[in-house]
C-alpha cells in the first residue's frame, strides 16, 4: 500500500511536517477503542467492550487539546466534561463501526489511491510547504508523497486515515440518501443571504406610550398559570453561601509577565535562537514544538490586537508584547506579501506565579478544615483571607458563581447532600476548583427540579402580563402612527408627536444579524415585505415593537447564483447529510444495549 501511494508522485519535506500530521492523526482516528473483553472494562456497546484504556486514552488526547486552546490548567468540572466526551465519543464510533460491518461498507485500495492522491487530509493540506502563493498546490504534495521523504511511518498513518473516512463517508452518504435540494430552495437561499433592504423604523417606547403600571388581578395570574404549566419547570435550585480564593490572575500578575515578556524580547533582540526561546517559554504548545511557527496566516485570521501587529510589523523584526484574551505574545513576521504573511510567536499567559498559587493551594487546605469544624465558613474565610458570598443561587439554567465561573460541580454536590439532608442541617462542601478561584460551599437551601408552584411562580407571571398588557397598549399607540402616516403624515412628525425618534438600519440581509431588528425576525421580514416608501403595520419583536418603512432594496444576483449553484447544493447537501447522521446516531443510541460501568470502575458514587 505505502508503494501503491509512493507510485505515482515526486519530492521534498521536513520532519515537522510529518510529526505535525501524525499527531493530529492520534487526535483523528489513531485510537483502538475496544480490546478483550475482561472485567476491568468501563462498559460495552451491543455487546462490543469499551476498555479502560481506549477511554483514558481519549481523555488524554481530549485534555490536551483543551490545554492547547485555553491554555490554562483544567478544573475538575472541565475533567468531568471531557470524561464524559471521551466516553460518548467511544460509544459513537462503536455504532458506526458496527453500523459499517452490518451494511458491509469497505474501502479498496484504488479508492485509496485516488484519495490519497487528489484529497488530501485537512492537516496535510494546511502545510505552508503545500502552497503556492498562499493556496494549497496539489503538485507539490503528489510530489513529496513519491518522495523518500515520505517515510513508511507516515504514508501507513496515510492509509489508516483513508481506510477510516472513507467507509465512514460512504456510511454518510448512504443515511443521508434522498437530500437533493431543489433549485427553487437553493435560490431562496441565496436571496436570504445576498438580498438586501435599508429602512426606516420607530421604535416604540414603553416608557412612553404605556408609563403607568397596568393592574393585574389574582384570576389573571391563576389563569395564565394554568394555561401555561410547561412554561414553570423548576430546576435545581440550592442556595449557598460561598468562600473563594482567587486564582484569576489580577492587574498586579498581569504586570509582572509583562516585565517578562520584555526580558524575552531583550534576549530575542540580542540575538537569542527564536525557535529555542519559544520551545522554553511559548505556552502555546503546538507551535512551541515548531518553533514557534504559526505557518502562513492570512489578513483577519487572527484575534484582532495579534492581526493588527501582523501587518505594522516591519519584515524579522520582534515585536514589542502584543495583549490578547490569550496572554501577552511576543510576533516576528518573516515573510509577508498581499494579504497573507509567514508568522511565529511566542505566548506568554497572564496568570498568577505557580508560587502564588502553591500558597493558595495551602489556604484551601485550612479553608476546607475550618470551614467544615465547628467553627463555620465565616471564620475560615476570614483566617485565609477569602472572599465569602452569600445568598448565591445557582440553578441547572443558570450554573454560575461569580468570582468563581461555572459551577455545575457545586450544585451536582448540593443535590447529592440533599438526599439524606437533615432538618436544620447546613452542610459544608470539599474545595473545588473553578475557572477564577477555589472555593468551598455551604448549602443553605435546596429545591430539587419539578413543577413551581403559584405562589413561587406569581411573581414572574405577574410580570409576564404587565409586560403583556404595557406592550398591547404601545401597539395601539402604534397604530395610531401608522394610520396618520397612511393618511399622509410624515412618519418622523407622526413619531414625533409622541416623543419618538425615527431611526435608520441597513442594509442587511434577510438572515444577516442586525442589531436594531434582529436576526429573522417578522420585523426584518416586514424590512422585506413591505412596499418601498410603505409603513407597515405593528411587528413584534423579541426586541420590541417596530414600525417599518423600507426605504431601498437590493435584489439578489440571478446570474452569480447560476455560476455558485452546484457550489451551493454541495455545501448544503454536506450540511444536511450531517444532520441526517447525527439523527440516525441519535435513534441508534436509544436502541443499543448500552452498559456504562464507570461509576464502578473508576470507584466513583
Amino acid at each position: 500500500m505505502m508503494q501503491m501511494i509512493r507510485s505515482n508522485a515526486g519530492k521534498f519535506m521536513t520532519i515537522i511536517i510529518v510529526g505535525g500530521f501524525l499527531a493530529w492523526m492520534v487526535y483523528g482516528i489513531g485510537m483502538e477503542v475496544t480490546g478483550a473483553s475482561g472485567p476491568g472494562d468501563l462498559g460495552s456497546v451491543n455487546g462490543t467492550p469499551i476498555t479502560l484504556a481506549a477511554w483514558q486514552q481519549r481523555v488524554q488526547q481530549l485534555e490536551e487539546q483543551a490545554r492547547a486552546q485555553g491554555g490554562g490548567r483544567l478544573t475538575a468540572e472541565d475533567t468531568r466534561q471531557i470524561e464524559d466526551q471521551a466516553w460518548n465519543d467511544l460509544v459513537n464510533q462503536i455504532l458506526m463501526q458496527q453500523e459499517l460491518d452490518r451494511r458491509g461498507i469497505r474501502v479498496t485500495d484504488d479508492e485509496i489511491r485516488f484519495m490519497a492522491m487528489n484529497v488530501p487530509a485537512p492537516q496535510m493540506a494546511q502545510q505552508e510547504i503545500f502552497q503556492s502563493n498562499g493556496q494549497f498546490d496539489i503538485n507539490k504534495y503528489r510530489q513529496y508523497l513519491s518522495s523518500p521523504q515520505a517515510s513508511d511511518e507516515l504514508l501507513a498513518q496515510l492509509e489508516q486515515y483513508y481506510r477510516s473516512v472513507i467507509p465512514e463517508s460512504k456510511l454518510r452518504e448512504q443515511i443521508g440518501a434522498g437530500t437533493f435540494v431543489p433549485d427553487a430552495q437553493l435560490w431562496r437561499m441565496f436571496r436570504d443571504r445576498n438580498e438586501t433592504a435599508t429602512v426606516e423604523y420607530v421604535a416604540l417606547d414603553l416608557a412612553r406610550l404605556a408609563p403607568r403600571t397596568p393592574a393585574v388581578t389574582e384570576a389573571e395570574i391563576r389563569r395564565y398559570y394554568d394555561g401555561h404549566e410547561d412554561e414553570f419547570k423548576r430546576p435545581r435550585t440550592a442556595r449557598f453561601t460561598v468562600a473563594v480564593l482567587r486564582t484569576a490572575a489580577d492587574d498586579a500578575d498581569r504586570q509582572a509577565v509583562l516585565a517578562h515578556a520584555q526580558q524575552v524580547r531583550q534576549q530575542l533582540a540580542a540575538g537569542g535562537d527564536f525557535a529555542a526561546i519559544a520551545k522554553a517559554e511559548s505556552s502555546d504548545s503546538v507551535s512551541a514544538r515548531q518553533g514557534g511557527s504559526l505557518g502562513t496566516v492570512r489578513k483577519g485570521q487572527m484575534v484582532a490586537p495579534f492581526d493588527s501587529a501582523v501587518w505594522v510589523l516591519p519584515v524579522n523584526e520582534i515585536s514589542q508584547p502584543v495583549l490578547t484574551q490569550f496572554g501577552y505574545h511576543l510576533i516576528q513576521v518573516t515573510e509577508r506579501g498581499g494579504d497573507t504573511a509567514v508568522v511565529r510567536h511566542i505566548l506568554l499567559p497572564v496568570k498568577k506565579d505557580d508560587r502564588v498559587l502553591e500558597t493558595l493551594d495551602a489556604k484551601s487546605d485550612t479553608l476546607e478544615r475550618v470551614a467544615q469544624s465547628s467553627q463555620g465558613i465565616e471564620r475560615a474565610a476570614r483566617t485565609v483571607g477569602a472572599a465569602i458570598r452569600q445568598g448565591v443561587t445557582v440553578t441547572d439554567n443558570l450554573p454560575y458563581i461569580p468570582g468563581v465561573g461555572p459551577a455545575m460541580e457545586a450544585l451536582n454536590w448540593a443535590s447529592g447532600e440533599a438526599r439524606d439532608l437533615e432538618p436544620g442541617a447546613h452542610p459544608v462542601s470539599d474545595v473545588m476548583e473553578g475557572e477564577q478561584g477555589l472555593y468551598l460551599v455551604r448549602l443553605d437551601s435546596y429545591l430539587p427540579a419539578g413543577q413551581m408552584t403559584l405562589d413561587e411562580a406569581r411573581p414572574q407571571i405577574n410580570s409576564m402580563l404587565i409586560l403583556q398588557k404595557k406592550r398591547e397598549q404601545a401597539r395601539a399607540e402604534g397604530e395610531k402612527i401608522v394610520a396618520a402616516v397612511r393618511r399622509g403624515t410624515p412618519l418622523q412628525q407622526a413619531a414625533a408627536a409622541r416623543g419618538l425618534a425615527v431611526q435608520t438600519a441597513g442594509p442587511f440581509s434577510r438572515v444577516e444579524g442586525n442589531p436594531a431588528l434582529g436576526q429573522a425576525t417578522p420585523a426584518v421580514g416586514a424590512a422585506f415585505g413591505t412596499p418601498i416608501g410603505q409603513v407597515s403595520s405593528v411587528v413584534e419583536s423579541p426586541g420590541g415593537l417596530f414600525i417599518v418603512r423600507p426605504t431601498a432594496r437590493t435584489a439578489a444576483d440571478a446570474q452569480q447564483f447560476a455560476q455558485q449553484k452546484e457550489q451551493i447544493r454541495s455545501v448544503l447537501g454536506q450540511q444536511l447529510r450531517q444532520r441526517a447522521t447525527a439523527r440516525w446516531l441519535d435513534s441508534v443510541k436509544k436502541a443499543a444495549n448500552i452498559k456504562d460501568n464507570r461509576a464502578q470502575v473508576l470507584g466513583r458514587a
